[in-house]
């Protein structure tokens, strides 16, 4: 995206990937000495999968690359260009003392292979993670080893498996889901096998004992419970509806994606959460999405402690060593023992945060979500009427009657210079659009943020149609989603060959 008033673009769009000029290169490449014996590739891989040439390659010199890809990011937008407040995906700035720390040599050249004498250091890191991270979620255990998020729950609803086939209860199959959690929690209890038993929340917002227990069971496995949830409200009866389950033979997983709204302050251990993963890259500002790779550690009770992914790091002394003879193991969930890089990031910024650090972490966060929704409250809809915890959600209902919608409100804010937040979810509101600030937005920033949306609620009202024509002001404007979604491009293809 670029940013307001952009003009004067060095290429026309419609040349923007053809610089190839026949010749050009940004490499040398000396012939091979005469005694170097030449490798026939068609002898080994088969001559019906080995190209002769590679017709309409590009030909590129160096600086036509990193021109090209210099300017491409800057038509984007990042955090580090400016508010980037998707609710729920907890879009924190990456503190660059973090990424310094991460590409020190002896991370970096690390071999995955190295045997555990030569890899005491990311091992003795590795166990201070897991204890930091115990002692944050309230648990006992933790496995670093889930690459992302999403594989955390997976390995959850592994876990929780695991335990009732030890305890003779096979059968319980069912794995109850709120209406206000996560899009990824039916899609790995599925996965997993699972039956997703869907419970509605109550009229403020949060799931009561009540309706839990009316859809509890003998087939009852878990609950999977996302706290805050994602209107932005916290589950008060968070402990009630864990003895429910409790009582009735199930477990509680809790999505610790939300965290956020929690370091630091409370406990997921203290709420009778059995097993929980962590999203890194959310709460401990570890790259997200194409900066990744990610990591989902999963913590747990001591219950659910036999089951965790192997290996798992043993500290025997002052040495370290990973312990792959674990038999009642899930098994193995990565090629290695995780994302190390994800690791060592995140334990900086824990470091260097400390405990109290944390907790203002939290304090601010939900300062902050509260700021906006009270500046915002009387141009957009709300889907809640008292305070939110890290995030808060508005609606276009006010805008529907200009024939504005949440889209729209989106994408116009985009000319403003921000990343529109979420928006349609959650689903359980209409036209939803949710926004997270996160604690490392200003005052200043969260006022641009809520100055613009104002304007834009104004303009909706004044001139509309320039709010449905939006974006105005980016390289791309309106793409066809639609068309996007069914028929992508997946790859660059030569003019001639289209």
């Amino acid at each position: 995206m670029s940013g307001p008033g952009r003009s004067g673009l060095l290429f026309d769009e419609s040349t923007l990937f053809e610089r190839s000029r026949p010749g050009r290169t940004g490499v040398q490449v000396e012939p091979l000495p005469a005694s170097v014996p030449l490798i026939d590739p068609q002898a080994i891989w088969g001559a019906e999968h080995v190209r002769d040439d590679i017709e309409g390659f590009p030909e590129l010199s160096e600086f036509d690359v990193v021109r090209h890809f210099t300017r491409i990011s800057q038509w984007n937008l990042g955090i580090d260009s400016a508010a980037y407040p998707l609710g729920s995906c907890t879009m924190k700035y990456n503190p660059k003392l973090n990424e310094v720390v991460a590409a020190l040599a002896g991370f970096q050249s690390l071999h995955p292979l190295a045997p555990d004498e030569a890899t005491q250091g990311i091992l003795a890191l590795g166990h201070a993670l897991e204890q930091a991270l115990i002692e944050i979620s309230g648990l006992d255990r933790v496995t670093l080893q889930p690459a992302a998020g999403a594989q955390g729950e997976f390995v959850g609803m592994q876990l929780v498996q695991a335990y009732h086939r030890a305890h003779g209860g096979a059968s319980r199959n069912e794995v109850i889901i709120p209406d206000t959690a996560h899009g990824t929690n039916p899609a790995s209890a599925a996965l997993s096998g699972m039956q997703v038993v869907e419970v509605k929340s109550g009229p403020d917002g949060t799931l009561t004992p009540e309706a839990l227990a009316a859809v509890v069971g003998p087939r009852t496995s878990a609950l999977m419970l996302t706290n805050p949830n994602t209107l932005g409200i916290f589950e008060h009866h968070v402990q009630d509806l864990a003895n429910v389950i409790h009582e009735a033979g199930g477990l509680v997983y809790l999505d610790g994606a939300n965290m956020n709204a929690l370091l630091g302050v409370a406990k997921p251990g203290d709420m009778g959460v059995d097993v929980m993963h962590f999203n890194l890259h959310k709460t401990f500002s570890t790259p997200h999405g194409g900066g990744g790779p990610g990591s989902g550690p999963v913590a747990v009770r001591n219950l659910l402690a036999p089951y965790l992914p192997t290996p798992i790091i043993r500290k025997e002394g002052d040495r370290y060593r990973l312990d792959h003879e674990f038999p009642h193991s899930i098994g193995r969930v990565h090629a290695f023992y995780g994302n190390v890089g994800m690791w060592i990031r995140a334990l900086a910024y824990i470091r260097s945060l400390g405990g109290t650090g944390l907790g203002e972490v939290t304090q601010m966060a939900v300062l902050n979500a509260n700021y906006l929704l009270e500046r915002l409250r009387e141009h957009y809809g709300t889907a809640q009427t008292g305070r939110v915890m890290h995030e808060c959600v508005l609606t276009d209902k006010l805008q529907q009657e200009h024939h504005v919608s949440t889209a729209d409100i989106g994408k116009r804010l985009m000319d403003h210079g921000f990343h529109p937040p979420t928006i349609y979810f959650p689903l359980v509101i209409a036209g939803a659009l949710m926004i997270e600030p996160t604690e490392t937005e200003s005052l200043d920033s969260l006022d641009g943020l809520a100055d613009s949306l104002i304007a834009i609620a104004q303009e909706a009202k004044t001139d509309p149609e320039h709010v449905r024509a939006a974006p105005h002001r980016t390289f791309v404007r309106r793409v066809d989603e639609v068309r996007a979604a069914r028929k992508p491009k997946l790859r660059w293809t030569p003019p001639e060959r289209e």
